[in-house]
């Protein structure tokens, strides 16, 4: 995947609508239509608390998730991306979907405090290498730019 590629077409997205729900929408769709190999990709926004489902494409998700717990939660509670090469090697890992084998998760902050994760999972085990962390992690730089949260 080319970075420049994958965030100009996101950035045209964000051009015409910038609300975060209109935005996630379009750009999960974006990724599962220009990256291979996936079966989710979406986000989870902050809610009281907890991480609550977003905007996504793939089947239906876990609606709930604690800081803490799975993948996700974890990379809340670490403020870190987490790129997970086997999901069944991750301790706590939170399975939505069976098919998926890896994870990468990158969290979105406003104001300095994670108000989002992006979320994606492949069925492909070591799916996720360092210029795909590189490309979304700038694409999350571009939306803690350009959405929202109104």
């Amino acid at each position: 995947m080319e970075c420049s590629l994958l965030v100009k077409q996101a950035e045209g997205l964000l051009e015409s609508e910038t609300w975060y729900v209109a935005a996630f929408s379009n750009i999960s769709s974006l990724i599962m239509g220009m990256l291979p190999d996936l079966n989710w990709a979406g986000f989870y926004l902050m809610r009281h608390g907890c991480l609550t489902v977003g905007p996504f494409q793939g089947k239906p998700a876990c609606i709930h998730i604690a800081p803490g717990k799975g993948v996700c939660g974890t990379a809340v509670v670490r403020d870190e991306t987490i790129v997970v090469p086997d999901v069944h090697q991750f301790p706590g890992h939170i399975a939505c979907d069976g098919a998926s084998e890896s994870e990468i998760v990158i969290p979105i902050h406003a104001d300095g405090q994670v108000v989002a994760v992006l979320d994606i999972d492949s069925p492909v085990k070591n799916r996720f290498g360092p210029d795909d962390r590189e490309s979304l992690e700038a694409l999350v730089r571009m939306i803690e730019e350009r959405v929202r949260w109104e």
